[in-house]
């Protein structure tokens, strides 16, 4: 192993200890996904909420939604982590969160506030699954890996289990 792999594995290690000292018990309700909290440890820019906690729903705002929704789940390609729960922006492969945090990263890039853009975890045909909520005036948008259109969240047949807040880091 060369010097930079191993600062890189140090690294990983650190960050990875720090969140679990610093996490709230995994039963807590404000307690955000392990995974979620190593990365906002590592990218902080990507865990951060502001504007409107809900949006009005738009022709041109469900387009946004839409192109993005189609976009990033073609330019992803599927793949389950191996070893830990992975959560990255901008993946060219990955699973359900890498697919939530690139269209959440777009969609705020577009314009929609980040407050408006909630992370759940949900059961989908007893496996857990993640999806990117998007609250709207009108109804809660969802966008999935596992469906090419976005749906209402009440169409859903998943099971939410937790759900990200306004602010990205409380969770209940």
């Amino acid at each position: 192993m060369n010097l930079q792999n191993a600062k890189a594995l140090l690294t990983a290690v650190v960050v990875s200890l720090l969140a679990i000292a610093f996490a709230a018990p995994a039963n807590a309700a404000s307690s955000a996904p392990l995974g979620f909290q190593v990365l906002c440890l590592q990218h902080p820019e990507e865990c951060q909420g502001g504007g409107s906690a809900s949006v009005s729903l738009t022709a041109a705002l469900l387009s946004t939604i839409e192109r993005v929704n189609t976009q990033v789940n073609r330019s992803i390609r599927p793949q389950d982590d191996r070893g830990g729960d992975v959560w990255t922006v901008g993946a060219s492969s990955g699973d359900c969160e890498d697919y939530v945090l690139s269209k959440r990263r777009a969609l705020i890039n577009a314009g929609v506030p980040a407050s408006s853009l909630r992370i759940a975890h949900v059961k989908a045909q007893g496996i857990d699954h993640a999806i990117l909520v998007v609250k709207t005036d009108a109804s809660d948008l969802v966008l999935d890996n596992l469906v090419s259109n976005v749906t209402l969240l009440q169409e859903t047949r998943y099971k939410v289990l937790a759900v990200s807040g306004a602010d990205p880091m409380v969770w209940r």
